[in-house]
């Protein structure tokens, strides 16, 4: 034994390193021995143990957190004083940030990863090949901290950690820090490999529920990830990684987002691009003028030019054109075949309405699914009873409330009305840039009936954003999906279960106009949906063998919801996720009877402000999907043949009827004149009676397909079909046009739709 006065401890450890310190805390302060004996290099790792003539548990407190690891009075037996030194001495303290790996968690601390980080910085540059370094986070963590304390931090980090290793992800090493941001170092990995290891990692853990603090969760990871190439040391890496955490978080869509350096906190100034900007503002502004010049001017050029050379180009094209309008027809007449289904669903328990049995159209299977099952449609008996008891179920509805406050209140009530032999709980998944008034009476309702919750998604600009960050709240097995005007049927919850319990993963359901006597164009849109849901998709599926989510009157197996998420990127954000999903094989259905009311634009405004993103949407999935999508193993040829009319043939078709316009002026130029053209070729009259008539049966499907309340208005059809054959298809066609130059432009600007309460009146329309 050896002994030193305070304010000689460091010099005496430095001298002769003993095995343990025992400090005697009489009229000194306790807290400043301990300060000293921990500041030698040589003492932050010696076993340390107070004697105090004050044994208070304030003051024990006090000493044991600033590093003591043990206090006994002054008034202690020797023999228990000599064994605490032994039992120290057996098992030595050490400091957390001194282990190499964390005891609690198995992972590095965060001071020895940064250490394990530096190393690879260090490594010569011929020896270090790519590389990355990511930082995990959880988009619920400070819910959960509110709610269950600071011990989730280390508790998730261990439950994303065990999901990584058992993925057996190129993780070199694993650690963590006190946020609860699990560490990776990736090396010898390229970008690419990088963005698909930490894909597969943030689908295993959305679709995993865990078990923190005793307490059953789902987390969203938001992985935010850099080069090494781009890093100067592990303090430029760690702070780059968190940046693009701090981006993923915001989305909640699963995708691993990599460091840009717009994310940096005090972003760098660049002068605007002003001749590029001016450029891109007339070319939008002219779009009507520009697509002519491209669809007609161009094609018409050419044909003249290559007819100077002896290359009749525009002889040929007429034919070609005149064969796309009657594949296009026969495209359309196939879908109306195949949309009839002439048995109804049987009516099961709480049927709504019994008495319009007979009236309801019949019910279309359409599935997608995994390799090697048999994914056509139309092949299973419909399930008439559910193949599993109900759960608990959810409905999300997403709003944006400065657009939805007029009618949100009536959208609530209607969905508390819901018949649902379980617990169905309802989530208003919601963004607002300022409080409304609106909120307030939610709030009310929200204490009167406990099955309303309310969510409001701090920094939220889109649908997305708020049912990604619902699908990790809610509770019930299945999810349905709706916007803020949708009015279900009183059943629909319990039909989609009989689906859902079957094998099925998504099923979609029948849309219908309930403001229809507001305005002729909401009578259009009215009875234009009757041709898109109770024709174009029960028939395209069972022609393709596939389904497609159309955003609203969807419900999803939680879990697959889960690892699939919304995309806030995609215009169309639904249909990108249809396909993700159906690549990962999910299997999808389309029932009809599954009714929900919801309100159509009411103005040409606000219509070509939908169809403007509709049809741009469209173009992006189409991009993003179709080619690999006609590589994937997953689809059938069957299935690929579907994804090319759907994806391909649709954007397509516009710029090929469009070329009718070159070719006869093309046509006109050649003969001489309008004058000289022959216009009564009979295989070009047979084509266009044929394709405009492919507009009139399809018509006529949806009046004998469509809900009875609507089928009633039959003047409603006869107006749809004059003003689609001779100005709504032209409307639409020139819209998908105008969205390959928004597209090319980079203008990807979300315009909502108005909402607006439909009238008394219309509610029986």
């Amino acid at each position: 034994m050896s002994h030193a006065e305070p304010g000689q401890v460091n010099a005496q450890v430095q001298q002769a390193t003993p095995d343990a310190i025992v400090a005697l805390n009489d009229e000194r302060d306790g807290v400043d021995v301990i300060r000293e004996v921990r500041a030698a290099p040589a003492g932050r790792a010696l076993p340390l143990l107070m004697v105090t003539a004050n044994p208070g548990s304030a003051d024990v407190v006090d000493m044991l957190r600033h590093g003591a690891d043990d206090c006994v009075a002054d008034g202690s037996d020797a023999v228990e004083l000599s064994a605490r030194i032994e039992a120290k001495l057996r098992r030595v303290p050490v400091p957390v940030e001194s282990l190499l790996l964390d005891p609690r968690t198995g992972l590095y601390s965060s001071p020895h990863f940064h250490e394990e980080l530096d190393r690879e910085f260090q490594r010569p540059e011929a020896s270090r090949r790519g590389g990355v370094m990511v930082m995990v986070g959880v988009a619920e963590m400070d819910a959960l901290e509110t709610r269950l304390g600071p011990r989730v931090r280390r508790e998730v980090a261990e439950r994303l950690a065990a999901v990584a290793e058992k993925l057996g992800s190129p993780c070199d090493r694993l650690g963590w820090d006190d946020d609860g941001h699990l560490l990776m170092l990736m090396p010898g990995i390229d970008d690419e490999g990088a963005r698909r290891s930490l894909q597969r990692f943030a689908s295993a853990v959305a679709g995993t529920r865990f078990v923190v603090a005793d307490e059953n969760v789902r987390l969203t990871p938001a992985i935010g990830w850099t080069p090494l190439d781009g890093c100067a040391d592990h303090t430029q890496a760690v702070e780059k990684a968190r940046d693009a955490v701090d981006e993923a978080i915001g989305h909640r869509d699963l995708r691993p987002v990599m460091y840009a350096p717009w994310m940096r906190a005090a972003p760098v100034h660049r002068r605007p691009r002003r001749l590029g900007g001016a450029v891109r503002a007339l070319l939008s502004a002219a779009s009507p003028v520009v697509v002519l010049l491209i669809g007609v001017a161009v094609p018409f050029l050419l044909y003249q030019q290559l007819y100077l050379l002896g290359w009749d180009l525009g002889s040929a094209m007429y034919w070609v054109v005149v064969a796309g309008l009657v594949v296009s027809a026969v495209l359309i007449v196939l879908e109306c075949v195949y949309s009839l289904d002439a048995t109804p669903r049987p009516d099961g328990p709480g049927t709504a309405d019994r008495s319009a049995a007979s009236d309801r159209p019949g019910t279309l299977t359409a599935t997608g699914g995994a390799k090697g099952q048999d994914r056509s449609a139309g092949q299973e008996e419909r399930p008439e009873h559910p193949g599993q008891p109900y759960p608990p179920a959810s409905a999300v509805i997403a709003a944006y409330l400065p657009n939805e406050a007029a009618t949100i209140v009536d959208t609530v009530e209607s969905f508390l009305r819901l018949d649902y032999p379980n617990d169905l709980e309802i989530m208003l998944a919601y963004n607002t840039p300022h409080p409304l008034p609106v909120e307030d009476t939610l709030r009310e309702i929200a204490r009167r009936d406990p099955r309303l919750v309310l969510l409001q998604v701090q920094g939220s600009t889109s649908k997305a954003q708020n049912i990604n960050a619902a699908v990790t709240r809610v509770h019930g097995e299945m999810v349905g999906i709706f916007d803020a005007d949708h009015h279900p049927a009183p059943n629909a919850f319990q039909h989609a279960w009989h689906w859902l319990s079957n094998g099925y993963d998504v099923v979609q359901g029948h849309c219908v106009i309930r403001n229809g006597d507001s305005s002729w164009v909401a009578k259009l849109v009215a009875v234009e949906f009757e041709s898109i849901y109770a024709v174009s998709h029960p028939g395209r599926t069972r022609l393709y063998g596939f389904g497609v989510f159309g955003g609203s009157n969807g419900f999803w197996r939680t879990d697959l919801l889960a690892r699939t998420r919304m995309h806030g990127s995609m215009l169309t954000e639904d249909i990108d996720s249809t396909l993700r999903a159906l690549n990962e094989g999910a299997r999808i259905t389309m029932d009809r009877t599954l009714v929900s009311q919801e309100l159509a634009p009411t103005t040409l405004k606000s219509l070509w402000n939908q169809r403007s993103r509709w049809a741009q949407g469209w173009l992006q999935v189409s991009l993003k999907h179709l080619w690999r999508g006609l590589r994937s193993p997953e689809f059938t040829p069957r299935q690929k043949l579907g994804l090319f009319v759907l994806l391909g043939w649709r954007e397509v078709q516009p710029w090929l009827t469009l070329q009718m316009l070159p070719i006869i002026v093309f046509s006109a130029w050649k003969a001489g004149g309008v004058t000289e053209l022959d216009w009564a070729v009979p295989v070009c009259l047979l084509a266009t009676l044929f394709t405009l008539s492919a507009g009139v049966v399809q018509a006529a499907f949806a009046w004998r397909l469509a809900v009875p309340e609507l089928r009633r208005r039959r003047s409603w059809f006869w107006r749809y079909v004059f003003v689609t054959t001779f100005f709504y298809t032209h409307f639409k066609n020139m819209l998908a046009r105008q969205a390959c130059l928004k597209e090319a432009l980079g203008e990807r600007q979300w315009r909502v739709t108005p909402r607006a309460a439909a009238k008394k009146g219309a509610d029986r329309s």
